[in-house]
């Protein structure tokens, strides 16, 4: 090998010990993108090519259109009825996985996930679930499910292209995969549902609900005709949010004190809850439940405008020793009252009629400028914006649903790439309102786009330099002339430069050497084609090996050695797998 493959080789390294170090992947990337820059190992054009890469923006856009989704309501209309009520972790887990599993085998894993993401992170909070043992397993059920088909990824089509330019027709059936992709498929669950529990890691929160002094108060009432009507108590989901107390309902003049799970709800009712601020919130985000005060619809703002704010009375504010409704707060302040929290005890009183004291924290839905008009007022000692707690859109939640449908349509029937579909549906999503523009482009991780940018470089490092090429060679000369000694070798190479550069990168480079190690044994070439596509898309032990691995990086929060602990196991019996049902059905 030449000087620059080792080079490449040894920053690789580096950068890999980085990260496992718990060094942030992006700056980690980004320093050895800059070392073989400045060596002139890599043109500018090659270090910076990921940034145009179509994979990377795609990824972008998507957080865009996922957006529209979240600020509707949309996702919990969607998975909410997917997802359920899980009564354990391993239960949780399969009913998360199964359904990533199923679309990512028809669909672009990537819009799975993005779109999965926000909604498994409202569900782990709503039930008390762990998120670090859902995110990986999210990952590698998409990453599984894309094995089962022919357009269930991208390197599937990329091995079968390489294939029909050898001649061979009429190249892999659209359902063929499903002999190793399912099985996959079952062992990846089987896998994460029973080791998850002593692989993944249980990291919990820094803040957790129990350690938060304010306790708020509200009320809500049931809208008529709405989504809860007719549900008990249970099948709302309003007795797991988490630091959240139901305290009674009131209808029609009387007051149901300590309500029990199967207590019907109906319209008009007025629920008294008590709880954190996180989970007052997260009520306010329930389709179906408003604001029991009408002085929210009075607010002089659109609803796609407001936003939740905690404010503390001071001992000057005019309005302290009266009632909220006497003291006539949202005509003085254009903001309504959602709840009070005072020095953590639970205010027995409705919003409207309890009497202020200073150093009470009022929740309250407002312009977003009412911070900037009372940061320095004599009537608040503090204010300050929750972030991410505009009130949902649900009358829109249709239109944003019709947009991700239609972008999933055109991407399955092939009228349009899945870049193309998903820059209209983000356009979309803003002209609908469903999202702002200033929404949209806060909502893109650019950490995460630096991250799969840079590997996209150092992946072409690996092949300009040859070091990946040297790597294979390498290895497979240790096959001895044997299938499956072989088989395992052309996967172990693979799922090796997947890790290290990308999985089509991968796919692309073994082709030829699977093809050349077949003819050298005098076997049959398709078996070994068909275990580089498996390899290529199987990258579990590293988070850079596959794009949905590193979206699930920051929100599951995780550190770069989780994903060797828990997928080099996997790879490994991935690998056993294949290899032992490979050649029985593909003959070599």
């Amino acid at each position: 090998m030449t000087w620059e493959a080792w080079f490449t080789i040894g920053v690789v390294a580096l950068c890999f010990g980085l990260m496992a170090s718990n060094r942030p992947a992006d700056v980690t990337l980004v320093g050895g993108i800059t070392l073989l820059l400045v060596t002139g190992i890599l043109t500018p054009a090659e270090a910076l090519g990921g940034l145009a890469n179509e994979g990377v923006v795609t990824v972008g856009v998507l957080y865009v259109v996922v957006t529209g989704l979240r600020e509707t309501g949309a996702i919990d209309w969607m998975l909410g009825p997917v997802l359920g009520q899980p009564r354990s972790l391993a239960g949780a887990q399969a009913r998360m996985m199964a359904p990533v599993a199923a679309m990512s085998a028809f669909l672009n894993n990537t819009p799975v996930v993005a779109m999965f993401i926000p909604a498994v992170v409202d569900w782990t909070r709503k039930y008390r679930l762990p998120v670090s043992r859902l995110m990986i397993p999210l990952s590698y059920a998409s990453i599984a499910g894309g094995t089962c088909t022919l357009i269930g990824t991208s390197t599937n089509l990329v091995v079968n292209g390489l294939l029909l330019e050898q001649g061979w027709e009429p190249g892999i059936g659209m359902f063929e995969l499903a002999w190793i992709g399912i099985p996959v498929t079952l062992l990846t669950f089987g896998y994460l549902i029973l080791l998850g529990p002593l692989l993944l890691p249980d990291r919990k929160p820094a803040i957790t609900p129990s350690g938060d002094l304010r306790r708020y108060v509200v009320e809500m009432e049931v809208e008529v005709a709405g989504a809860l009507c007719g549900k008990t108590v249970e099948e709302a989901g309003l007795r797991h949010l988490p630091g959240l107390f139901l305290v009674g309902i009131e209808r029609d003049g009387r007051v149901l004190a300590a309500v029990p799970p199967g207590e019907p709800l109906y319209g008009n009712d007025l629920l008294m809850f008590a709880g954190i601020v996180d989970s007052i919130v997260d009520l306010r985000k329930i389709r179906g439940l408003r604001p029991a005060t009408d002085q929210v619809n009075k607010v002089r703002a659109s609803e796609e405008q407001r936003t939740h704010i905690e404010a503390v009375v001071s001992n000057s504010c005019p309005l302290a020793g009266k009632s909220i409704r006497e003291g006539r707060f949202r005509t003085i302040y254009n903001a309504a009252v959602i709840a009070v929290a005072r020095n953590g005890a639970r205010i027995a009183e409705k919003p409207g009629d309890i009497v202020l004291r200073p150093g009470d924290t009022l929740l309250l839905e407002a312009h977003p400028d009412f911070v900037v008009r009372h940061r320095n007022s004599r009537d608040f000692y503090l204010v300050s914006r929750l972030p991410g707690s505009s009130p949902p859109k649900h009358d829109r939640a249709l239109r944003a649903i019709a947009i991700l449908a239609a972008m999933v349509l055109v991407v399955a029937t092939g009228w349009l790439s899945m870049l193309e579909a998903a820059l209209l549906a983000a356009g979309m999503m803003i002209i609908t309102r469903c999202t702002t523009g200033r929404t949209a482009r806060r909502s893109v991780d650019w950490r995460v786009l630096i991250v799969i940018a840079a590997s996209f470089g150092i992946g072409n490092a690996m092949e300009s330099t040859g070091a990946a090429a040297a790597i294979a060679g390498g290895l497979i000369s240790l096959s001895g002339g044997v299938v499956w000694t072989a088989l395992a070798a052309i996967f172990t190479v693979t799922a090796v430069i997947t890790a290290l550069a990308t999985n089509n990168t991968a796919a692309v480079l073994m082709f030829p050497v699977a093809l050349a190690t077949a003819q050298s044994i005098e076997a049959a070439f398709l078996p070994f084609v068909i275990t580089v596509m498996v390899a290529a898309s199987a990258s579990y032990a590293t988070p850079i090996g596959y794009q949905t691995n590193l979206m699930v990086y920051g929100p599951g929060g995780y550190r770069f050695t989780d994903y060797v602990r828990v997928g080099l196991p996997l790879t490994v019996a991935v690998c056993a797998i294949t290899v032992a049902i490979v050649p029985l059905v593909w003959t070599p």
